[in-house]
């Protein structure tokens, strides 16, 4: 003879199992889950970088410091040589420039993205997978080195920071069509 048992999980339980975050201190609004954030769980994920630099931290980053924060921290899910682990999830960073026209297009940092600084803003934001936000902002710069460096976008004596990446002009950086909107900003 089976029990069945009967399992409540809101979504806020579901994200501390999936991801390991902390569980809020009390429950708020109508749905009784979740809870109001602090100013610094804002703060960690605030997206206010802009195509311009607008919005970057200070620090710096290598190339070098940015391949040991890579084996650390990224090699898992995007593999050894920025390829990709599809069963982790890991999509490729570099590769398949001038492929998104062609019956293969491979997207990746060095194939699709038109900003550096939106290299520096998703990673800082969203990885590691398993601990976004966790990084300081000289390792992300130091990551962004790292992986324009070895897409060949800069060099690997490279120092990035506030000033030098925005200034990186990415491979597809003219393959999007501007919105003519008049309340959409155009940064360039």
């Amino acid at each position: 003879m089976a029990i069945m048992f009967e399992r409540r999980i809101t979504v806020a339980g579901a994200l501390v199992l999936a991801f390991g975050l902390a569980a809020p201190a009390a429950a708020d609004g109508p749905y009784d889950f979740g809870s109001t954030p602090s100013p610094a769980e804002i703060a960690a994920v605030d997206i206010d970088i802009t195509p311009n630099g607008g919005g970057l931290p200070p620090g710096e980053g290598t190339h070098g410091r940015g391949a040991e924060v890579y084996a650390e921290r990224c090699a898992a899910c995007h593999g050894e040589t920025m390829e990709g682990v599809k069963e982790m999830g890991g999509a490729a960073l570099i590769g398949g420039r001038d492929s998104l026209a062609s019956d293969a297009p491979k997207k990746t940092v060095e194939s699709y993205w038109p900003y550096a600084t939106t290299l520096f803003d998703y990673i800082r934001r969203a990885m590691p997978f398993d601990a976004p936000g966790s990084l300081s902002d000289d390792d992300v710069y130091a990551l962004a080195a790292y992986i324009l460096g070895e897409a060949r976008i800069v060099g690997k004596k490279a120092v990035l920071n506030a000033k030098s990446l925005p200034r990186i002009h990415m491979p597809n950086r003219d393959g999007f069509n501007p919105d003519p909107r008049p309340d959409v900003h155009n940064y360039d």
